[in-house]
């Protein structure tokens, strides 16, 4: 072989030999790639997984959560915003208004006695009866039970006015009723236990959903906000024409709005 041979030969090696390292640069190079994705994709699920984890702990939930629900009214509320409930006629020129706490134990030993006298007087068209309900024992004892009634009254209040009627006074039965300090209305089963003693709430899969899944927790929040906005302190409060009455007072002042009151007048004992 002449040495001009022997040159070609050995150059034409090197080209070959670089031109295999440049290829396995260029697949080292791939490699290292594909792998730093992998880490990057590794991190950032990990970060991802954190995020939702952190996100699922912040995130507001039961009634921190119904404050940014949108607003579902139930049929039948009353007011702008269905802030009262409505028995009797809206045209009537009389107003009753009344402001109760679901968990109110005073509350309760009123509508199961004069507390009737005001919705029959309403329905035999002597005035109209606005029922506001608020959660003044939430605050003071802890709990939810007062706005978690309310909830489930919208629900029934939805089905029908005389639902409403009929379930409201369950919640306050003597049977029913529990002590404040006893949280029960908070336990969805136990208002859908006292709903099952209602003939047009036992079995209404509509109801029943509705308490469940808080459908009218929104507009219980927003019932409370309008019933603190009349400043008051206590309940039952009772108004006739916007001026505050006394429970004792309650029996004579309805008598002179027509309303027949059993035994003459003469005030219940509460």
């Amino acid at each position: 072989m002449s040495k001009r041979n022997s040159q070609e030969a050995k150059r034409a090696a090197r080209e070959r030999l670089r031109a295999e390292r440049e290829r396995q640069a260029k697949k080292d190079k791939a490699r290292r790639q594909a792998l730093v994705g992998v880490a990057v994709l590794g991190v950032l699920a990990v970060a991802g997984g954190i995020f939702l984890a952190v996100t699922k702990l912040t995130a507001p939930s039961g009634w921190e959560a119904a404050k940014e629900q949108k607003l579902v009214k139930p049929a039948n509320s009353s007011g702008k915003d269905g802030e009262y409930i409505l028995v009797g006629n809206e045209s009537a020129k009389k107003s009753v208004d009344v402001y109760e706490d679901l968990r109110c134990p005073a509350c309760a030993q009123f509508e199961q006695g004069a507390g009737k006298l005001l919705v029959k007087g309403a329905e035999d068209g002597k005035y109209k009866l606005r029922v506001h309900l608020g959660d003044l024992i939430d605050g003071n004892l802890g709990g939810e039970g007062s706005k978690n009634a309310i909830s489930a009254l919208g629900a029934a209040l939805n089905v029908s006015k005389d639902a409403y009627r009929d379930y409201h006074e369950k919640l306050y039965s003597p049977q029913f009723h529990p002590q404040e300090t006893q949280d029960k209305f908070a336990e969805d089963d136990y208002l859908i236990k006292v709903a099952d003693t209602v003939p047009a709430l036992k079995k209404d899969a509509g109801f029943k959903k509705a308490v469940e899944d808080g459908k009218y927790d929104r507009w219980a929040l927003d019932m409370v906000a309008d019933f603190k906005k009349s400043k008051v302190n206590g309940t039952p409060t009772i108004r006739i024409d916007g001026k505050d009455v006394d429970q004792q007072q309650l029996p004579g002042e309805l008598e002179k709005l027509g309303v027949k009151i059993p035994g003459g007048g003469q005030p219940q004992k509460q």
